[in-house]
């Protein structure tokens, strides 16, 4: 009986857990909406000084959804070092939910098409599992 006992801590002694936690998480969504404050910052002033169309601004706040998508599947990836991709994509839409609950608080309602809506879902989460398997 004791062998076996001894045999399943020692089993257990070697595998690698995962380091990640709630503030693991947090510290990784914070480090997105701050690289989403600090491009929309840039956008906002490119807006102001090149005049830019609705079209160049769209654009840009795709592009800014990609990059924070992909920032925090980068970070999570490097946190969790096994299924990268699972953690990216889960921030990915950790990221859209955060957007989503803001909007509702903000604007006291969705204000967006529904294909919109579920471009925007598929950008974060792509983006974030992309950054998870990048890392």
């Amino acid at each position: 009986m004791e062998k076996k006992l001894r045999k399943k801590t020692i089993k257990g002694q070697g595998e690698s857990r995962p380091n990640i936690s709630v503030l693991s998480i947090l510290k990784i969504l914070l480090a997105m909406y701050m690289v989403t404050g600090i491009l929309l910052l840039i956008l906002s002033a490119m807006l102001y000084k090149m005049q830019l169309s609705e079209s160049m601004v769209s654009a840009g706040i795709v592009l800014i959804y990609v990059i924070s998508g992909f920032l925090g599947g980068f970070l999570s990836g490097k946190t969790m070092k096994k299924k990268r991709f699972l953690w990216g994509t889960g921030m990915g839409a950790c990221y859209f939910l955060i957007l989503v609950l803001g909007s509702i608080a903000f604007q006291r309602g969705i204000n967006m098409e529904l294909s919109r809506f579920f471009t925007t879902l598929i950008l974060c989460t792509a983006s974030g599992m992309i950054g998870g398997m990048a890392s």
